[in-house]
């Protein structure tokens, strides 16, 4: 129990350094066991004979004699550098692409899916690379994303500077040490997700930013949606990357192997610098440092502001997210809005009939590029055609009565697709986007009105476990489905159990080994990571300690008032709010924005753009101070006392308000029985006005 302990110590660790929390990201739990094949759990058990006998069937039926990945994703190289860790300014090990090095040996591991295992060892490129000689290069491997580097008339255009400063700084540095040092003239932001704009600190000064010298060039709605996506359910979000990111996982064969389009994401300094180039037409053409770009927009496809690039000079097509080594999420495991598949179908379509015949290269935010026309145009169909399946058979099985509950169960590519690595459901899965298909057009409902208001699993599993007769015998039953290898139906028993005696240590042991095996079975990172994860906290508990702190300066300065005022609706307890009964109008006079905010019938609304006749109270603060109590370093009472804020009236519905806020924190259980003795502390002096921490993803 000292391992388990001490590993949960050190995952918290990570989890509350002052810096950008990324997934769990570089943040390494490195495992030394891993190059000898040593499991890292105590409790952990070895792949059985059957999930055994499943790699070694996929071994022999995946197309793994089609090597052309493996081809290109080495094709360019330059120079690696000496070191394989990077550190954050604040200490920390920000990126580890050594701790790794266990999937580098040759040997086939049977508690890692085959072709996970081949997605994982292309991902383990790591250095300098030319993708259009002379013209446009790659460093790969510092960070969940790629940063590419386009060499302009007297410079650098950097596209997508990483997650973290450190990363994005160590790249450039590489490419300025093997190619001659050259200054960044422009940034550009494929779309609004962290892996993708946080490093830009790394490559260019603001002050070069606002006066013009150097542009960043963003998608029409970036602004808005890089941090507004991660907003309300941001606490929930937190938490549920526990088990997509594999947060508690040593990086081992029994652990986290990959993250399907990288490593994992660099755990160091995330910033946001604003663009002052927006595309915002469907296609636009712009010319800079003698580089001509036609920015293609494709909003509500990898993220809700993305585009891809064609640059007509190199004959280079780049794909952004959209077209990567893999089929992307629909849904995402750690929770968001669902997409479009037919949307995301469609832009690659418009793009393969727009540059798709000139393209001799097609390169991305993540894994490798691809050249020549020909392949160029087999992977944008293999992937036009792959999310136009999804959303077309999915919604075909539902219009002859397939529901969502049965749906990954019955969803299953055409061989055609499964036949070519391009069609593989890394990032996603095959079960769980064809879920979020009928989620989007139908919701959660299948249309039995047992299940319309079901019982919560703890209210309804003691009745099953009585009518089964009790523990023993569903412990002997789902002893005997896992001794013959049906995990899932053990699964559906044991977990009615382990919800009806969350303290039952047998019941959540052998939940425990049924999901670890489900998860070496798994294609999905993500799917795998959910799996063991939760295994571990079966065995061990949640992890214990301060939640994490992501919320920088520029997070903090993106984040637009409505979006604040709608998160602290979401965090006021209607039932402390019960008879409150009030209204303040806000203003911040250095924007000159208005709004009122009500209290009424215990739910917080607020209003842009209006004042009330008759408020009980005024606020008037400008906006750049009101950021400072946003990001907890100071309050109002304090702005008040400088005489940066003005409240005129009644200060009860303040206080009021003050008195309704929750300050969230992820430490609430995902599995039963699993609830930490030592809950997340809310410090003392945490305001409830302060912005809620924010799940800072990579690309999910």
């Amino acid at each position: 129990m000292k391992t388990s302990v001490s590993r949960i110590a050190l995952a918290t660790t990570i989890l509350v350094c002052n810096c950008a929390y990324s997934a769990g990201g570089g943040g390494v739990i490195a495992d030394p066991g891993a190059m000898q094949g040593k499991h890292f759990d105590v409790k952990g058990q070895q792949p059985s004979t059957f999930t055994i006998e499943l790699q070694n069937g996929l071994r022999k039926t995946l197309p793994f004699d089609d090597k052309r990945d493996f081809e290109e994703a080495q094709k360019g190289f330059i120079a690696a550098p000496p070191y394989k860790q990077i550190m954050a300014d604040a200490g920390n090990v920000a990126w580890d692409m050594g701790s790794y090095d266990f999937l580098l040996q040759g040997k086939d591991f049977d508690s890692v899916h085959p072709s996970l295992q081949r997605q994982a060892i292309l991902n383990m490129a790591y250095g300098l690379y030319e993708v259009v000689p002379g013209k446009i290069y790659q460093v790969r491997g510092f960070d969940l994303a790629n940063i590419s580097f386009i060499k302009s008339d007297s410079g650098w255009i950097v596209f997508d500077p990483l997650t973290a400063k450190e990363t994005a700084r160590a790249a450039l540095e590489l490419v300025n040490e093997k190619l001659g040092k050259r200054p960044v003239v422009a940034v550009v932001y494929s779309h609004s997700h962290a892996d993708h704009f946080g490093g830009v600190r790394g490559v260019v000064d603001e002050e070069d930013v606002k006066s013009g010298k150097v542009k960043i060039i963003a998608p029409v709605g970036f602004m808005e949606h890089a941090v507004a996506e991660n907003v309300y359910a941001g606490n929930a979000m937190t938490r549920r990357m526990y088990f997509q990111y594999g947060v508690l996982l040593p990086r081992s064969p029994f652990g986290h192997v990959d993250q399907s389009i990288g490593k994992n994401t660099a755990a160091g300094n995330l910033g946001l610098i604003e663009p002052n180039v927006y595309i915002t037409k469907d296609y636009e053409t712009l010319n800079v440092d003698g580089v001509e770009m036609e920015f293609q927009n494709t909003p509500g496809t990898e993220a809700p502001a993305e585009m891809n690039t064609y640059f007509p000079q190199f004959q280079a097509f780049w794909a952004a997210e959209n077209i990567t080594g893999t089929i992307h999420n629909i849904y995402t495991l750690r929770g968001a809005l669902v997409r479009d598949a037919l949307a995301w179908s469609k832009n690659i379509n418009n793009a393969l009939y727009r540059y798709g015949n000139n393209a001799q290269v097609m390169f991305a935010s993540h894994t490798w590029p691809r050249w020549g026309n020909e392949r160029i145009q087999e992977v944008m169909r293999t992937q036009r055609d792959s999310y136009a399946n999804l959303n077309n058979d999915v919604l075909h099985l539902a219009n002859n009565g397939v529901t969502i509950n049965e749906v990954q169960n019955v969803y299953k590519q055409p061989d055609s697709l499964k036949s070519q690595w391009a069609a593989h459901s890394y990032h996603g899965s095959e079960e769980h986007n064809s879920r979020a298909v009928i989620n989007r057009y139908l919701g959660f409902w299948d249309a039995n009105p047992a299940t319309l208001t079901p019982l919560s699993p703890k209210d309804s599993a003691p009745l099953y476990v009585e009518m089964m007769g009790g523990s023993a015998k569903i412990i002997a039953k789902g002893k005997q489905l896992y001794s013959q290898g049906k995990y899932r139906e053990a699964m559906e028993i044991v977990n009615k159990l382990v919800y009806a005696e969350p303290n039952n240590t047998a019941a959540k042991d052998l939940l425990a080994n049924i999901f670890e095996q489900i998860g070496y079975q798994k294609e999905s990172p993500s799917v795998r990571n959910s799996f063991l994860g939760a295994a571990y906290e079966l065995r061990h508990g949640m992890p214990s300690g301060a939640s994490p702190k992501s919320n920088g300066p520029d997070l903090i300065k993106a984040m637009n008032t409505e979006l604040w005022l709608n998160s602290l609706g979401i965090s006021v307890d209607s039932k402390k709010a019960t008879g409150m009964k009030f209204t303040i109008n806000l203003s911040t006079p250095d924007n000159g924005e208005k709004f009122v905010i009500e209290m009424s019938n215990s739910t917080l609304t607020n209003i842009k753009g209006q004042q009330a006749k008759n408020p009980d109270l005024t606020i008037t603060i400008n906006r750049s101070d009101l950021e400072q109590v946003m990001g907890g370093n100071t309050t109002f009472d304090a702005l008040i006392a400088q005489g940066k804020a003005k409240f005129d009236g009644d200060r009860k519905p303040f206080e009021q308000l003050k008195s309704t806020l929750t300050i969230f924190t992820p430490d609430f259980e995902l599995m039963p029985g699993t609830k930490s003795k030592n809950p997340s502390p809310i410090q003392a002096h945490q305001d409830p006005f302060e912005v809620q921490e924010l799940p800072v993803t990579g690309s999910e």
